[in-house]
């Protein structure tokens, strides 16, 4: 029992991680010494071998086969994680949009220049792939719509694709919900208990992570550089989505909170201005360019130690 709870206090900081965009639940289950038995269990899962015994009856063995106690107390963590910090991740970037983001800004580009550190003796075949991977950030990042739909569809989409970068250490999945427009959305979903979001972007997780872990585990034994590459190269050029003034309309709808009026009427009022067509950023009254450059630099921090005590733990084990 005490393996077990062990497995899900990591699972609580998998989440945690998952939960905030610029950390990678791949690189804590990297640090916590669980990232090759999740692999080898999200692997065991695709083996058609492992159905055969379930079909035949043999639950314990299937059981064995996909680790399945590991992999319950696990997701038992990260279930707890999210539903318990989505409430606060929802409430900061609603009334303190710009530390909020200033925050994930520091993170993701602290954590791109780990992914850049990793990288030994660049050839210009590397360059070339790093470019290619920052283009295409750039491009999915500034030709991605502000507003996505909000279709059950799309939410499924997101959930597939957000739950294969989850595994990946160095990418967050949910700097993916961001790109895709629906970070927000998702944790207000968590928050508000939305059933039918959240088992359509539940199942979309458990085919993405079925269709994409074995592909992924492939491109990562035999292309894991390019991969890497094309990821931090990926990651920088959508530092351009997280930019702490991104979003004149989030500031000015966190300065209605501040003067006291309320979530609904803020957001009201926001939805006029922009239907009227009014200059939201003359709207803005304070930059909080300290409170961004400080909240960048804790985010830097953290990621910092966590690269720390990687380095450490690699170390301890050689």
């Amino acid at each position: 029992m005490l393996k077990n709870i062990i497995v899900a206090i990591k699972g609580f900081f998998m989440g945690a991680a998952n939960v905030v965009p610029g950390v990678s639940g791949g690189t804590i289950a990297l640090l916590t010494g669980i990232y090759e038995e999740l692999i080898n269990a999200l692997n065991a899962l695709m083996v058609p071998a492992t159905y055969k015994k379930l079909l035949n009856k043999q639950f314990k063995e299937f059981w064995n086969d996909i680790n399945g106690t590991f992999l319950v107390w696990l997701m038992i963590g990260v279930i707890i994680s999210i539903f318990s910090l989505a409430k606060l991740m929802e409430y900061v970037i609603n009334w303190y949009p710009i530390q909020t983001w200033g925050f994930f800004f520091g993170m993701i580009a602290a954590s791109a220049v780990v992914m850049l550190m990793d990288v030994k003796q660049w050839k210009l075949s590397d360059i070339v792939w790093a470019i290619l991977g920052g283009i295409l950030g750039i491009v999915v990042c500034t030709l991605s719509p502000t507003q996505t739909p909000d279709d059950l569809w799309f939410i499924f989409i997101c959930g597939a694709i957000a739950i294969c970068t989850m595994i990946l250490p160095g990418v967050s999945g949910s700097f993916v919900l961001l790109i895709l427009g629906k970070y927000e959305y998702i944790m207000s979903a968590v928050n508000d208990m939305n059933i039918p979001v959240l088992i359509v972007f539940a199942i979309g997780c458990a085919i993405g992570i079925l269709a994409f872990a074995k592909f992924l585990h492939w491109l990562l034994a035999h292309h894991e550089r390019q991969t890497m590459l094309v990821l931090v190269g990926f990651v920088i050029g959508s530092l351009v989505k997280v930019w702490p003034w991104n979003d004149p309309a989030a500031i000015v709808k966190a300065q209605f909170l501040a003067d006291g009026m309320s979530m609904e009427a803020a957001s009201t009022s926001i939805d006029a201005m922009v239907n009227a067509g009014a200059p939201i950023k003359q709207a803005i009254t304070n930059l909080h360019v300290f409170g961004a450059c400080f909240w960048a630099a804790i985010g830097i921090a953290l990621v910092g130690a966590l690269q720390f005590l990687s380095v450490g733990k690699g170390s301890k084990e050689a």
